[in-house]
């Protein structure tokens, strides 16, 4: 029987790890006690990991499993 499935288990298990950098990213922000999330955490840390988060979703896409 062979797997049609456009991704592979390893795609499933790098984009669980993207969405959870993603969230730590997102609470990271919501942690700045700056008025306004203007501190490091809510303009540096935070938007850093999102962004990281963000390219690992994109490499969890562009991986091939296949040999």
């Amino acid at each position: 029987m062979e797997n049609n499935l456009p991704f592979g288990k390893k795609n499933y298990k790098i984009m669980l790890i993207g969405l959870a950098v993603l969230i730590s990213g997102f609470v990271i922000m919501s942690l700045d006690q700056e008025p306004f999330g203007f501190g490091f955490l809510g303009l540096t840390l935070g938007p850093i990991v999102v962004m990281a988060g963000f390219i690992i979703e994109i490499a969890a896409i562009l991986y091939n499993p296949k040999k």
